[in-house]
């Protein structure tokens, strides 16, 4: 009986991650503005939103996931191949980062402040992973400066959908119970 009830769980998580990733992705994929300040990938789109609610809401391992695979995705199919490896680095870390603070002393999420504080600590890892990996492919420590302004953008608006949708979701009690 417990062999059948562990099986059940390890699919409910399996479910879970998949519908994450898909989230994370059809808002990447659907909601996204491509800016003209930086010629070399800048885009802000919603997928950054669902990265922080799958973190907060489903924790650390989910989170990365979500994000990495997410938005890796995005970049495989979606004509931005170049930036996949840096995407699936820079979104594991900034998931991880959120979960592992919101998930932080048993809170689950449950407490905004850490939920604030989880999501601006990610943003500096998320854009020092880009800067680097953007040193390295243009070969220059000029080049990537284009970037931070749609990042910091991009994560502003991030936080600024997750922080309701989250204090929203929370108080489902079926989604809550998935998420413990």
């Amino acid at each position: 009986m417990k062999n059948m009830q562990n099986s059940r769980t390890k699919t409910v998580d399996l479910v879970i991650q998949a519908m994450l990733i898909a989230l994370v992705f059809i808002s990447t994929v659907f909601l996204n503005i491509k800016l003209p300040i930086a010629s070399n990938g800048g885009l802000v789109h919603l997928g950054t939103a669902m990265l922080f609610i799958a973190s907060i809401l489903f924790g650390p391992k989910k989170g990365a996931i979500a994000g990495a695979v997410g938005m890796g995705l995005f970049d495989l199919v979606g004509g931005w191949l170049v930036w996949a490896p840096i995407t699936i680095i820079s979104r594991a870390f900034q998931g991880y980062i959120v979960g592992k603070i919101a998930w932080s002393k048993g809170s689950q999420g449950e407490s905004l402040p850490k939920n604030i504080f989880a999501m601006i600590v990610s943003v500096p890892v998320m854009i020092g992973v880009y800067y680097i990996g953007e040193a390295i492919m243009f070969s220059s420590l000029i080049i990537p400066l284009a970037s931070i302004p749609g990042d910091l953008v991009q994560n502003a608006i991030g936080m600024m959908i997750a922080i309701p949708v989250c204090l929203v979701l929370k108080k489902i009690p079926y989604i809550a119970s998935f998420a413990r």
